[in-house]
């Protein structure tokens, strides 16, 4: 099954990342870009026989590898 998991960081965290490409894009010419905040999206496949349990699996490779908990949260999709 095919799980997605996104990744991004929690409110109240400073996205460097973020602010220089909403600078970037101020200098583009788009004045209108604010908030800008970068996320990850991790694709994989993994052997499940419901999409409940690979959802499950995908929280567990979330908080084992793919997210910093301290600083970022997380959400899991199974995807057709």
């Amino acid at each position: 099954m095919k799980v997605r998991v996104f990744v991004y960081l929690k409110d109240g965290v400073l996205d460097p990342q973020g602010k220089a490409v909403e600078h970037a894009l101020h200098s583009l010419g788009f004045e209108g870009a604010s908030h800008v905040r970068i996320s990850r999206v991790v694709d994989l496949h993994v052997k499940a026989d419901n999409a409940e349990a690979a959802k499950k699996k995908g929280e567990e490779m979330a908080r084992a590898l793919l997210a910093n908990e301290v600083i970022e949260d997380f959400h899991v999709e199974v995807t057709v």
